[in-house]
């Protein structure tokens, strides 16, 4: 297309607006809902592949507002009654539609990557970790809109009627919808008997990403070639409709959007743990000593590592030759609902942990001491307090010599735990040195293997 061209067409088009409407209604979404948009390291603006994926879970509205601005493209040659005109021109029909959805492509790729370059202006200030990674889930975003677009169009040249373009925006809503909440979700029990549900290989289909599960996690590449593979076929249908002009020939022009869901499920994973899998680059090990975070937290390993060399040294001095020898960032990347499980030697390290996120200093290697002690057993994805906050408070009481207030992102939990606490203090404090160590032993194997309850090991079965 020459530039004459796409000047003419940008001026008679809709393309600009849905341009403008694609970036505008995602912006207002990433920056005025961005509180539910990820904390920690999963928030938008964390890593570059978080960003990625976060743009990636707007699809849900904003692919069916593609697909509804390409059917009202379509329909601008019915509107001004020009088809019969344009059809005894010399000029072929797929130079007028490629013309059409050139534009409209064109103008969709563009707003979606300054989207993607205001996430990565921010992502910028916030890691020093940078990585090509991102891309591929951000080029497949970009493909989603210029093939629903194309498809819309498609469809309403196919449908020339004013209600196609609402029609089929509720219709792919209702599809990125489903996807998420029922038809493209299989439920499933942990080994602790909790249901959970996961996405499976049918909403793939659907251009949306539903997790955003960890800064170590990304889409695998069979997910990518999957999905190119639907979304080609859906574009190829929708230009073909747009050339279309027999309707033996509009039902032929169907076959590449089928074949290709037939192509792309058979390519897409059938399994959950294959279509998230952990990046091996962000996660190899970056470390101080005996103090190793990810590549992703590289620029916080000076904070951590002081407080974590402190750590180990008196969890040492309590422990001997049972105490860990290391503090390590938990790479692990568990299904939903799971128990995790903990390896005595090595203290877990958690940037999405409130308490160690909040913590410098002194705290941070109360934190770091609790954590080798008590590291946690909520399920993975599920958050709480109770008797593993108060265990880990007495148990750091011991190590240090004296009960200190944990640090808590949230001041409700920390009283719950200093109050909680206080009273299992004094009597711990009043048994023999041997039956302490005992009870820390026996709480330690509680609370590493999470088959056990770590408090009622600490006070030996009494109640609080």
């Amino acid at each position: 297309m020459n530039p004459r061209v796409l000047r003419i067409e940008l001026r008679r088009s809709v393309a600009p607006w849905a341009g403008a409407v694609i970036l505008t209604t995602a912006l207002a979404f990433l920056f005025l809902l961005k509180g539910t948009l990820g904390t920690g390291t999963t928030a938008w603006t964390a890593q570059w592949t978080t960003m990625a994926l976060w743009i990636r879970a707007l699809l849900f509205y904003l692919w069916p507002l593609a697909v509804g601005l390409g059917a009202l493209q379509g329909l601008r040659d019915h509107r001004s009654k020009m088809s019969e005109l344009l059809s005894s021109t010399p000029r072929p029909a797929r130079h007028r539609a490629a013309a059409l959805a050139g534009t409209t492509a064109a103008a969709l790729t563009s707003a979606f990557a300054l989207l993607v370059l205001v996430g990565g202006v921010q992502v910028l200030a916030h890691t020093a970790y940078t990585h090509l990674g991102w891309l591929p889930i951000s080029l497949v975003g970009a493909l989603s809109l210029v093939a629903g677009s194309v498809l819309g169009m498609g469809a309403a040249r196919a449908l020339p009627s004013a209600l196609t373009p609402p029609l089929l925006t509720v219709g792919a809503f209702a599809f990125t919808v489903l996807m998420q909440l029922s038809l493209g979700r299989t439920q499933t029990d942990t080994g602790a008997g909790i249901p959970v549900t996961e996405p499976n290989r049918l909403s793939l289909l659907s251009p949306a990403v539903q997790d955003v599960r960890t800064a170590l996690t990304t889409l695998s590449a069979a997910v990518h070639l999957g999905q190119t593979i639907w979304l080609l076929g859906m574009a190829v249908t929708g230009f073909a409709l747009l050339v279309a002009a027999r309707r033996r020939t509009r039902l032929l022009a169907l076959t590449p959007v089928l074949a290709g869901a037939a192509v792309a499920l058979l390519v897409l994973p059938a399994d959950p743990d294959r279509i998230f899998v952990v990046d091996r680059a962000a996660a190899e090990p970056v470390c101080d000593g005996p103090v190793c975070v990810t590549r992703t937290q590289q620029g916080r390993l000076a904070d951590i590592a002081g407080p974590g060399k402190k750590a180990l040294s008196l969890l040492h001095t309590a422990l001997g030759d049972r105490a860990p020898v290391s503090v390590r960032e938990n790479t692990a990347v568990l299904p939903e609902g799971s128990t995790p499980k903990w390896s005595g030697r090595t203290v877990p390290l958690d940037f999405d942990d409130a308490g160690l996120v909040a913590a410098r200093g002194e705290e941070l290697t109360w934190a770091l001491i609790g954590k080798g002690l008590v590291p946690g057993c909520s399920p993975v994805g599920w958050s709480g307090t109770g008797g593993e906050d108060v265990a880990r408070a007495v148990a750091v009481g011991w190590v240090l010599g004296d009960l200190r207030s944990l640090p808590h992102a949230s001041a409700n939990v920390r009283d719950y735990a200093d109050t909680e606490a206080r009273p299992v203090w004094k009597k711990f404090r009043t048994l023999p040195k041997a039956e302490q160590r005992a009870r820390i032993d026996a709480m330690r194997t509680a609370a590493l293997s999470c088959e056990g309850d770590a408090l009622e090991a600490l006070t030996g079965g009494a109640s609080r």
